[in-house]
């Protein structure tokens, strides 16, 4: 297994490829959710991936505060079906958040989480910040982490 994490100049053709592949698999055709995934932020993003067997089986993006939310935010966070099971959400969420908190010093993080992920997410320090709401027909959440300070 390899994990990479790289801006979007840093990514080959070949690699913008396959992650837009992937998403297209799990969020558009598992999901059977219709909804514009190219949307301009992957460009301001940090992509990291975890690849096996030169195929990536955990990805998400990094989106720098005032994009998505007014803070720090992860997002199109996706493992396979064929990868499920073997920790690598956590693993990967918890290196977005490193980054985020190490390489950007922020101290808080807001993602829009499916809801029936809430527990995964409280289980890594995130809070929940509003109501459910419909996100292209499937229920979500906002929640938010706040970096803990000693």
């Amino acid at each position: 297994m390899n994990l990479e994490i790289k801006k979007f100049d840093e990514l080959t053709g070949r690699e913008v490829y396959k992650i837009l592949k992937i998403r297209s698999e799990v969020f558009v055709v598992e999901q059977n959710c219709v909804y514009n995934d190219v949307d301009e932020k992957d460009i301001e993003s940090i992509h990291i991936m975890i690849e096996e067997d030169n195929n990536i089986i955990a990805y998400l993006r990094v989106i720098k505060p005032g994009i998505s939310y007014d803070n720090a935010s992860i997002g199109r966070v996706l493992v396979t079906s064929e990868a499920r099971g073997k920790g690598l959400a956590r693993k990967i969420i918890q290196t977005g958040m490193d980054y985020i908190i190490n390489k950007w010093n922020e101290e808080k993080i807001t993602i829009g989480a499916q809801n029936y992920l809430r527990n995964f997410y409280e289980s890594l320090g995130f809070e929940v910040v509003s109501d459910v709401y419909l996100e292209d027909g499937i229920p979500h959440i906002d929640m938010t982490y706040n970096k803990i300070k000693i």
